[in-house]
């Protein structure tokens, strides 16, 4: 397992034990009984294409600093993953989107403290000017054949399906 540590119970404060719980060895409360699973995190992400360019944001923060990434970030617990790539298109570029259909769902490779999986969407731009924010230093459009460095595999693996002819 590649999971942050977890040591003491959200219930009560009492210090957690790993034991034997549910078919895997996980942290468990001997005081409440409180189980503490490792659920994944869902990222939602929108991607966007223009005249066979693709919009990429680059990180201003790590992980993956630097790198080149389609707009998007974790669901919040009060929003779907439509709302969420909405939300995080307008922080990070600048622009309203509308979420217009449900593209693709890309599993993380490995279970670490990242997304287990991001939810793609396509949009509609209705407003606003391209303009970096939020978690992101740098916005433009991509040409098909000449990206920057990308930052994460479930960017990466978008990417080559788009190049592949794959995405739709």
């Amino acid at each position: 397992m590649d999971h942050i540590e977890v040591n003491f119970c959200v219930r009560c404060g009492n210090v957690l034990e790993t034991i034997e719980r549910f078919g895997a060895k996980r942290p468990v409360c001997t005081k409440c009984d409180y189980t503490h699973f490792f659920d994944p995190k869902v990222a939602a992400a929108m991607w966007l294409t223009q005249d066979n360019k693709l919009l990429l944001v680059r990180r201003a923060i790590e992980p993956a600093k630097g790198l080149w990434t389609i707009p998007g970030g974790f669901v919040d617990a009060w929003e779907t993953p439509a709302e969420t790539a909405s939300r995080e298109c307008n922080e990070e570029t600048g622009l309203r989107v509308i979420e217009t259909k449900l593209l693709d769902l890309v599993p993380s490779q490995n279970q670490s403290s990242r997304a287990g999986f991001v939810i793609f969407y396509t949009g509609q731009i209705i407003s606003g000017d391209l303009k970096a924010g939020d978690d992101a230093d740098a916005v433009d459009w991509f040409d098909i054949n000449q990206l920057p460095e990308i930052a994460f595999y479930a960017t990466q693996t978008m990417i080559n399906r788009w190049k592949n002819g794959q995405l739709v």
